[in-house]
């Protein structure tokens, strides 16, 4: 399967439904990054008018995993994946449209080639940026790898 933003947005609407109707959305993936936006409303608003931390914590996880998966993908690499940490800050009231970045598919692609040997684990990150430029968030998952035969 090609990972493509389309791909990847039509996968959420069946298989993650939380974060499609809260309105996370892939933008754009390259070899090396991967963006992720996701603009405050009424299904992801908090009592105190910015957006729900767990909806940001969503958008910022599927724009480290989508980097992956794009990666085992192009490799032709079957593997499992699975979050076992995160670690957050939140700096700024996250309001309007918020875009997370992964850029570290270098790290990546080597972190898939060591995994050939043996089960790996990275740390990957992605900052929630604002409209003004300012960052309001940082999320780092420590995502296992463990290649299938």
């Amino acid at each position: 399967m090609k990972i493509t933003p389309a791909v990847i947005n039509r996968y959420t609407l069946f298989k993650l439904p939380a974060a499609y109707f809260t309105g996370v959305r892939v933008r754009s993936i390259t070899d090396d990054s991967c963006k992720v936006s996701v603009r405050l409303s009424w299904a992801n608003k908090n009592p105190f008018r910015s957006m729900f931390w767990a909806v940001q914590g969503m958008a910022a996880e599927l724009s480290t995993g989508v980097l992956l998966m794009r990666s085992l993908a192009q490799k032709n690499t079957k593997a499992s994946m699975l979050v076992i940490e995160t670690k957050a800050t939140f700096s700024k009231k996250a309001i309007g449209t918020i875009v997370f970045d992964c850029a570290q598919g270098a790290l990546i692609s080597k972190t898939i080639e060591e995994a050939r040997k043996e089960p790996q684990q990275v740390w990957l990150h992605a900052k929630g940026i604002d409209n003004l430029g300012d960052e309001v968030c940082s999320f780092s998952f420590l995502w296992s790898i463990k290649i299938k035969n």
